[in-house]
């Protein structure tokens, strides 16, 4: 098969994570970035990487790169790619884009020459058109101008490949699946060693360990993904590929993986996506205040929460108490263990009354944030 060159997005501070959960899949050519990372592969690691990849927002196949300071070249710049290699005027196409410090100001504008130049290409060779299906189309693409610099790709994942399809119901201030991956894998953790979550929410932190400690992909029960549109889809790659992941899926955990909330409402829910994600009989959700949490008997692992941040007027100083408690509870009941705290209030985390052993920034959309370590004595 031939090899492509291909661009992966994730959040920012998360590229390290991502390039080594590539090179666990057999990627080459692994090039960190701002904001995701390069790399080459032929078509069965594209498949791969949409299937395995935890800390992926989207996949991304480059066709073009151009220099453009105006609509009218960008329309001329996507003219020069012969369509038919990618399309016909029976499938239908849908336009992303991404414009920054550029000539170019407007992205919906952007993304109307682009739909522009290739329809006009198809009426003049063949008199017919693609048409436009903003919600599902047979070929998105993916058009991003920064400075000038303009490149389109055609869009793998489809939706974001942060949607598992396991949360339905999203509890206030949600973590979202790719960024919890990320932080999962951030802290070191080893499934065969226990993990919880204090300060569960809807329940994606114990969750996507779960499905690391079984080995279970993320996209496994994925409806569909952008690339099972595209003209060189190969229906029995995939579906081997996707045979392989399940045959290689553990059915057992081998350390608990725990999770708990003050909230009746959110351990409910946390329960219900549990369920939903295939694995309701292997986790436990309990409802209990921090103050009474203890850590199992047995071997020590990993504790990790994402308190709230106090975002609005007026909840930080609520918030004080929490993240105080937080401190006195890894530091009296959790000796031996590693807890992390990701938060994006510097004075809260200060409140934790620790001195953390690390901190890595990262952001939770466009909040600026950190994931504190602790190793209480």
């Amino acid at each position: 098969m031939d090899t492509e060159h291909y661009f992966v997005t994730c959040a920012k501070g998360v590229e390290p994570v991502l390039a080594d959960e590539l090179r666990g899949i057999g990627a080459g050519d692994i090039k960190p970035g701002r904001g995701g990372v390069r790399f080459s592969g032929d078509l069965a690691l594209l498949y791969k990487a949409n299937l395995w990849l935890r800390t992926a927002i989207r996949v991304l196949r480059p066709i073009l790169e151009a220099t453009v300071t105006s609509p009218d070249e960008l329309y001329d710049a996507v003219r020069t790619l012969d369509w038919s290699r990618y399309m016909t005027p029976d499938h239908t196409l849908a336009v992303d884009s991404n414009v920054r410090d550029s000539g170019i100001t407007h992205s919906k504008y952007a993304a109307l020459r682009v739909k522009d130049a290739i329809c006009d290409q198809f009426v003049d060779r063949v008199g017919r058109r693609p048409s436009v299906n903003v919600d599902e189309p047979m070929v998105g693409l993916n058009l991003h101008i920064y400075r000038d610099q303009a490149v389109l790709s055609l869009e793998s994942s489809g939706e974001s490949l942060h949607k598992r399809g396991y949360r339905p119901i999203l509890t206030k201030a949600p973590l979202n699946e790719s960024l919890a991956a990320a932080l999962i894998l951030m802290t070191g953790w080893k499934p065969e060693t226990p993990f919880i979550d204090p300060l569960c929410g809807s329940g994606v932190l114990p969750i996507e360990a779960a499905w690391m400690a079984l080995r279970r992909p993320p996209g496994l029960t994925r409806k569909r993904f952008g690339f099972q549109g595209w003209m060189d889809y190969d229906v029995q790659l995939w579906t081997a590929l996707r045979d392989e992941a399940r045959r290689g899926m553990g059915r057992t955990l081998p350390a608990p993986v725990l999770g708990s909330d003050l909230r009746g409402d959110a351990v409910a829910f946390a329960i219900d996506n549990a369920r939903a994600a295939g694995i309701g009989r292997l986790l436990r959700f309990d409802k209990r205040d921090v103050r009474d949490f203890r850590p199992p008997e047995g071997p020590p692992g990993v504790i990790l929460c994402n308190p709230p941040y106090g975002e609005r007027i007026g909840e930080e100083k609520d918030l004080v108490p929490l993240y105080k408690l937080l401190g006195e509870v890894f530091a009296e009941r959790c000796a031996g263990w590693t807890a992390f705290v990701f938060t994006g209030n510097p004075t809260l985390a200060d409140a934790i009354g620790l001195r953390p052993a690390a901190q890595i920034p990262l952001f939770n959309g466009k909040i600026a944030c950190r994931l504190l370590r602790f190793e209480p004595e």
